[in-house]
């Protein structure tokens, strides 16, 4: 497919490709597309850094496109600290879990509104836990939060488990890692001063997303663990 117009797009990632040109990954209203940018090192680099929105024109019909514009639009989201491990983590999810050139352009704005909230300072876990949710959400992952797999409605003094493939199951004898009604409906009700609910989220948000990651670790989860 030709991309002869400019389009928002944000870089995933890059990496130098034969002598002066980089090969980059990149993030738009129409998917993940991978691009060769000429001329990449030296002059115009520092375009390439992630986490600044830019518009890019984009040619070529197969899998690799050529990049003939790229201009920065907007303002850098500064990241620092856990705030960059974090973006650089939602970037890692994004190239693993998304299908080249599969429009996704509510899942691209809500990368964007993200990466403006890490940049204020604003607490790490909501932002992140949205997130993987509106990514599971959008490739058809998502589950219910309110009613078990078999349809019956969330039950505070209840426990759970997750079977990734079907939803919530409610788990009469007591096992590890269960996650409590009242846990539940914190996390359906998005209140993350409720008791345990932001450690509840992350235990959940880690269980949906690891059969779609596979085995290979998550190099920005790693960087998180040795900070």
């Amino acid at each position: 497919m030709d991309h002869p117009v400019g389009q928002p797009a944000y870089v995933l990632h890059s990496r130098a490709y034969k002598e002066t040109s980089a090969l980059v990954d990149l993030f738009t209203p129409q998917g993940l597309v991978r691009a060769v940018l000429r001329r990449a090192r030296g002059k115009g680099g520092s375009a390439m850094r992630s986490f600044v929105l830019l518009e890019v024109e984009l040619r070529g019909r197969g899998e690799l496109k050529n990049v003939n514009r790229l201009e920065t639009v907007g303002v850098a989201a500064w990241l620092h600290g856990d705030a960059l491990f974090s973006g650089l983590y939602l970037n890692e999810l994004l190239m693993r879990l998304l299908p080249a050139e599969a429009p996704h352009p509510a899942l691209f704005e809500h990368y964007r509104l993200t990466l403006q909230a890490l940049a204020q300072g604003r607490p790490l876990e909501p932002l992140l836990r949205a997130f993987e949710w509106r990514l599971l959400d959008e490739l058809g992952y998502a589950f219910s939060l309110t009613h078990d797999l078999n349809e019956q409605p969330i039950i505070a003094e209840g426990q759970y488990r997750l079977r990734v493939d079907a939803g919530l199951e409610r788990v009469e004898l007591p096992q590890p890692g269960l996650f409590s009604g009242v846990q539940l409906h914190a996390l359906a009700e998005a209140d993350w001063e409720a008791p345990g609910a932001p450690l509840a989220a992350k235990r959940l948000m880690r269980q949906a997303l690891a059969v779609h990651l596979g085995s290979k670790p998550l190099v920005s989860r790693e960087l998180f663990r040795k900070r």
